[in-house]
């Protein structure tokens, strides 16, 4: 699963071909969810609200990238980084 940014301790992936909604999974100190990218939104599991909270600040910044992402990978070709939530 592709790397596609990271910031204060938070990893963003996304999966090659994952099934729809588009989405990403976010992980943070054991704790993972997956996000849908539009319209944002929790998908299933949970992190702590921090973190949440910084997740979606972050998505909302590169709701376009993305998705671009997304099709990226549903074409077989790599992800690109994002920049990460300064």
């Amino acid at each position: 699963m592709p790397e596609i940014s990271r910031f204060f301790g938070i990893v963003i992936r996304m999966y090659f071909n994952d099934h729809d909604p588009p989405h990403f999974h976010a992980s943070y100190a054991g704790a993972e969810a997956q996000i849908r990218i539009a319209p944002l939104g929790l998908l299933n599991g949970a992190l702590p609200p921090r973190a949440l909270a910084l997740v979606v600040e972050w998505a909302s910044l590169h709701e376009r990238r993305l998705l671009d992402n997304w099709r990226r990978l549903h074409s077989d070709q790599p992800p690109e980084r994002i920049a990460p939530l300064e």
